[in-house]
């Protein structure tokens, strides 16, 4: 990928991220990276282009990322815990109308994150589900297919402004909850040790 055009996606991210996307013009973006919109355009069609580029080039890092994650940790909890505390980060003090302005006005943008999230999440948690369970740190009883369509289910609701206001209620803080939740849900005696060392250690660093 060109570098230019890369450096424009990620902090044309950065903007919309903190502002939103339906407030932000062509021009306040220009002005905001320091560059004509001229130089916009040469890369990107018009917004909703420069949108989905956006959104394609997250999804990719997403996949790159979990897919690390994945093959360097210890186990299910910790590949789980890790993938977590990066989505918190990534996500910090995002503007939740991001997520209302992609599916009212950026349809295309919206379907491919739909599609990442029904997709390629889903099969993650789904695998990362039975690992957990083969590793004898999550309940046997789990139904993987159930309960992995429960928690990316779960991301629609804390993304609802309407369930969660914002500010009152901060999109980090709520996944927090969330994640905790899930994997409280799910690990047995021995998961459930391995985690609050995991968390006692975490604090201690």
């Amino acid at each position: 990928m060109d570098e230019k055009r890369l450096e424009i996606l990620e902090r044309a991210s950065t903007v919309y991220m903190k502002y939103g996307i339906k407030t932000v013009t062509m021009d306040d973006l220009a002005r905001e990276l320091g560059i004509s919109k001229k130089t916009i355009y040469k890369f990107f069609a018009d917004k909703s282009d420069l949108i989905r580029s956006i959104i394609e080039l997250k999804t990719e890092m997403d996949k790159a990322i979990c897919m690390n994650c994945m093959q360097q940790s210890e186990n299910a909890i910790d590949d789980l815990f890790h993938v977590s505390q990066l989505v918190v980060e990534h996500f910090n003090n995002i503007n939740p109308t991001v997520f209302l302005d992609l599916r009212k006005y950026h349809p295309d943008a919206w379907a491919i994150m739909e599609k990442h999230k029904w997709g390629f999440v889903l099969s993650m948690i789904q695998q990362n589900i039975t690992r957990g369970i083969k590793e004898g740190i999550y309940r046997s009883e789990i139904v993987p297919e159930i309960v992995a369509r429960l928690y990316v289910s779960s991301t629609d609701v804390i993304m609802d402004t309407r369930t969660f206001p914002w500010p009152e209620f901060k999109f980090q803080h709520v996944f927090i909850e969330m994640i905790n939740f899930h994997i409280y849900g799910m690990v047995n005696d021995e998961g459930r040790k391995y985690l609050l060392q995991k968390i006692k250690n975490e604090a201690n660093h």
